[in-house]
């Protein structure tokens, strides 16, 4: 899966999360979940869970903490489908 097809799907995984639609416009690799896209942490648990669906990987709890953009979690998803 390239790059920009898990981008594609992170985005419409954020969706429902986001507080800021103007922010989900403009949405890019460098775009920070919490502070760019208004995602509430708490629910970036539900994020994760729904990435561990989505592409069929586990995704540590270490992990998980080090996902601060759009960007970190297009990069967990790949190094997991290797």
């Amino acid at each position: 899966m390239e790059q920009a097809q898990v981008l594609e799907k992170v985005i419409a995984i954020l969706k429902p999360f986001v507080k800021s639609p103007e922010a989900l416009a403009t949405v890019s690799m460098d775009s920070l979940i919490v502070k760019d896209l208004k995602v509430n942490s708490a629910r970036l648990v539900d994020v994760v869970l729904e990435i561990e669906d989505m592409f069929g990987i586990a995704v540590a709890d270490a992990d998980a903490d080090k996902v601060k953009t759009v960007g970190d979690a297009v990069t967990l998803i790949l190094a997991g489908k290797k």
